[in-house]
């Protein structure tokens, strides 16, 4: 890249970086002491602010750079990513945003609580949910390392992408601890509004260069991606055997049922005032969203088109700089103004992307860890000190200046381990990277928020089954998978300790965490509570008694 492009790419990044810094320390101006500020922003926002603000959250990197990256590079079988994203919020809309906006108060944990007991039940909840954050942190930190690498030409070393992931880490952490969801809904708005118009631009060039003729579009990807006519047919990633299809399969349960279960969306619907104000924020995420993923459609064929498969992949292997690639390419070529504006623009908007989904995971994650972790370790040693409960009726924390210092540090670890494991996964696809935190989202959080509602049998040991049943078994078969060791694009690609065939645990892990939820309540010696459920159910369909 020319001095060009990275000078007028980083100039519009500061730019960004210094609006979001003056909306953080705008919203910190009431430096958010209490649960309810720290977590939910005071619930003042309007479903359409939370609703740009849930699209926000959930049009990251991957969705930007990693699968228009797996169209280029895969055509019909990257288009799965798009589609499962897509149809996962009818998940949302039907049968969670409601009713987790009526049961909980601020995480996952709050919703179980409101109908379970023990206290392990919301510990481990918070377990699960930290997990998952994690994961999609690891993701969004991979993206702004192959966004500085192809800043810098791609030839940059290690010390400039850690430098690069470590700057990102330490944004995301100042956004969480000064500004809290305030903050954060706010920037999340902001970048929802530049991603959009930056990817409707690329959509709208792509398709003015073939005079708005998909057919044509098409027709010319399958003839520049060295692929031929297959790149239009079903089984180019997915078709190579037996693995490959379950692998397919297994995917796509994974992003089908996992946004149910994303922490820092379940969190959103905490922002709002009402149930009903949290599902029209999904119905106004659901528009935002969808014409979203249409266009990383066209952006993905296009860039097979305009820049071609061999070029995307010699570029990076993984596919993450389609974009950038396709936007310098419409506006010129490296050596034109237009192709520097362009790429500039398009590496800006990436990196505005990556602050503001890390920052939205972050808050969530820190938010498990002192709502849900140390508040339940704190809660249990008052009633072992006093002999008597801690805990309120439905679970809530009794205390909250504490908790909340608690969240901040935690947003601080989290942030430095996020980093860690980034550099650690820098060769692998983001899009794909999202799709194992979605697996395990699906795995452990969905069958016990489900059965929590749903589910007049469900107990304490089948929650604590659920959870563990889930999350254990998925985060395992990564582990033994190829995305770790035995092939020539996983983690360790020197090792071979792989025995499971698929790489990506949903097929098998999501039925595990679902039939572990059943297998523990209905070998539960402790039957369950009607009195807890009947109260669970008046809640979550009237919202009576909702924080």
């Amino acid at each position: 890249m020319t001095g060009e492009h990275q000078k007028l790419a980083l100039l519009l990044f500061c730019a960004f970086v210094a609006l979001t810094l003056a909306i953080t320390l705008w919203a910190g101006r009431r430096r958010p002491g209490s649960p309810e500020e720290f977590y939910a922003g005071g619930r003042l926002f309007s479903p359409m602010e939370n609703g740009f603000a849930i699209s926000g959250d959930y049009m990251s990197a991957a969705s930007f750079l990693g699968i228009s990256g797996l169209i280029a590079l895969y055509g019909y079988d990257g288009v799965l990513y798009s589609v499962g994203f897509l149809v996962a919020w009818l998940v949302v809309l039907l049968l969670v945003a409601e009713l987790v906006r009526n049961c909980g108060r601020f995480t996952l944990a709050d919703v179980v609580a409101s109908r379970l007991r023990r206290p392990q039940v919301r510990f481990a909840a918070g377990i699960s949910s930290v997990t998952v954050s994690v994961l999609y942190l690891v993701a969004q930190m991979v993206g702004a390392g192959s966004l500085v690498v192809l800043l810098a030409g791609g030839h940059t070393g290690t010390g400039t992408r850690t430098a690069a992931v470590a700057g990102v880490g330490a944004l995301m952490v100042t956004y969480v601890v000064l500004g809290g969801m305030r903050a954060t809904t706010w920037i999340q708005i902001v970048k929802a509004v530049l991603l959009l118009a930056g990817a409707l631009t690329l959509t709208v060039l792509v398709l003015l260069r073939f005079h708005g003729d998909p057919g044509a579009l098409l027709e010319a990807a399958a003839g520049r991606s060295g692929h031929g006519a297959d790149f239009l047919a079903p089984g180019l990633a997915y078709g190579g055997g037996l693995a490959d299809r379950l692998d397919f399969l297994s995917l796509g349960i994974a992003l089908v049922l996992g946004t149910a279960g994303l922490p820092h969306i379940l969190a959103r619907f905490s922002t709002v005032p009402t149930a009903t104000a949290a599902r029209r924020s999904v119905i106004w995420s659901i528009g935002l969203i969808g014409g979203f993923y249409l266009m990383t459609i066209v952006l993905g064929f296009g860039a097979a088109a305009l820049v071609g498969g061999d070029a995307v992949r010699a570029d990076d292997p993984s596919g993450n700089t389609a974009v950038p690639l396709l936007a310098l390419g419409l506006g010129g070529g490296a050596a034109s103004t237009g192709g520097t504006v362009l790429f500039a623009v398009v590496a800006a908007v990436a990196f505005a992307t990556i602050l503001a989904v890390v920052a939205g995971i972050t808050l969530a994650s820190s938010a498990s860890v002192a709502h849900d972790l140390y508040a339940t370790v704190r809660r249990s040693r008052a009633r072992r000190r006093a002999g008597r409960t801690a805990q309120g009726p439905d679970g809530e924390s009794a205390g909250g200046a504490g908790e909340v210092a608690v969240a901040r540090v935690a947003a601080a670890v989290i942030g430095a381990l996020a980093i860690g494991l980034g550099l650690l996964a820098r060769d692998l696809n983001v899009a794909f990277l999202v799709g194992l935190a979605f697996a395990v989202a699906a795995s452990a959080n969905l069958p016990v928020l489900l059965y929590a509602l749903f589910w007049r049998r469900f107990t304490d040991r089948g929650a604590l089954w659920a959870l563990y049943g889930g999350l254990g078994p998925a985060v395992l078969l990564v582990v033994f998978s190829p995305v770790v060791s035995g092939s020539p694009d996983a983690l360790f690609p020197g090792a071979d300790f792989h025995v499971f065939p698929l790489q990506n645990p949903g097929l098998v892990s999501v039925p595990l965490g679902f039939f572990a939820g059943w297998l523990g309540t209905v070998t539960s010696a402790e039957p369950a509570d009607p009195v807890r459920h009947a109260k669970t159910q008046v809640r979550a369909l009237t919202g009576a008694g909702a924080a």
